[in-house]
């Protein structure tokens, strides 16, 4: 049952209505217990719907069980979420009533100075996986704002992942503008997001203004210019009301320089745009390094006084070097060492 629609068809085969199965996932997805409310089940639930609730429950909550736990001194959290087949993926419990999802176990994208890139793409995250990470968070703290920022590049994912966002924005009481897709850029995000019930913000992952360049960077991302990946947000931005996020990940001596700032200042003057500058979060082995604070500051006020609205931001949860898959790599290693520890002795063949 890895879909929202998994449920629905359940439900449905058990003689839910259509307001059965909204009621059903409305609670699941706010964290509430399927008899809340003041009227008894019995009196508008049909027995076998209601006869199979418990179960179902236990089922839901199994999609997604938290394994750890890791708070950051920013008021973040970062959060190891188990999956049923027993892969994991991680979400971020955000300042300010946030959390960041995972829409895949791995990536494809393979950005250079990313850990979950490093492994690859390993499987879909399904629809409802996704949305029981936002029932499992609920149970922890209240949850605002969605962010497809975690694992995975939700392009890669569309189907899954456009479902979970319709569901969020409707019955998950999450506000339209408050769900938001970051992608590396994909065609087919653009032609799908403006066709759904629910549009949600675009984060976009720039990170540099140099076609070349980009491609080092995310190697396997589409080949968007930088230019047409800006005008592509602009549109989708004028056509919903909401600016574009434009994700910049500052890694010291690659994207730093004063001809990146004179290029972004050229793409992003006048657009309907904000920068999210966010300094490199150090992944051990990789060859990238984080630019010190003050040049950072120094890099976001020069954008910010040259017309470019820019927020220099910290990667939650950078203290518990929980950043890029690193919670997960870790997992995946321990898992292995058990593994190999526990494995029992063969004699060779003679």
């Amino acid at each position: 049952m890895h879909s929202i629609q998994d449920i629905r068809d359940h439900l449905r085969a058990l003689g839910a209505n259509a307001l059965h199965e909204q009621r059903v996932l409305r609670l699941w997805v706010q964290a509430k217990p399927q008899d809340s409310g003041r009227r008894p089940l019995q009196s508008f639930m049909p027995t076998a719907v209601r006869e199979a609730l418990p179960a179902l429950s236990t089922t839901l909550a199994g999609l997604a069980t938290l394994l750890e736990q890791h708070p950051g001194q920013d008021g973040s959290a970062r959060l190891l979420v188990g999956l049923q087949d027993g892969q994991t993926v991680e979400s971020v419990l955000l300042p300010r009533d946030g959390l960041c999802v995972s829409s895949q176990v791995g990536c494809a994208v393979g950005c250079v100075f990313c850990m979950t890139g490093r492994e690859g793409l390993i499987r879909q995250v399904g629809s409802a996986e996704i949305v029981a990470q936002v029932a499992l968070a609920r149970t922890l703290r209240p949850v605002k704002k969605v962010v497809f920022m975690g694992m995975g590049e939700p392009s890669h994912n569309l189907d899954a992942v456009m479902e979970a966002i319709d569901l969020l924005g409707t019955v998950g009481n999450i506000g339209h503008k408050n769900l938001v897709f970051s992608t590396v850029g994909d065609a087919r995000v653009f032609e799908r997001l403006p066709l759904g019930l629910v549009k949600p913000a675009l984060a976009l992952s720039l990170h540099t203004t140099r076609a070349d360049l980009r491609a080092q960077l995310l190697p396997r991302a589409p080949r968007f210019d930088p230019q047409d990946l800006v005008e592509a947000g602009e549109a989708y931005a004028r056509a919903t009301g909401y600016p574009i996020q434009y994700q910049w990940t500052l890694i010291e001596g690659v994207n730093d320089s004063e001809e990146e700032i004179d290029e972004i200042v050229r793409l992003l003057k006048g657009k309907y745009a904000l920068m999210n500058m966010i300094p490199y979060n150090a992944v051990p082995d990789l060859p990238f390094a984080r630019p010190s604070w003050a040049r950072a500051a120094e890099i976001a006020r020069s954008l910010h006084q040259r017309g470019v609205l820019t927020k220099l931001r910290q990667s939650a949860g950078q203290d518990v070097d929980g950043g890029c898959g690193q919670l997960r790599a870790r997992e995946v290693v321990q898992r292995e060492q058990k593994v190999h520890v526990h494995r029992p002795f063969s004699a060779p063949a003679t």
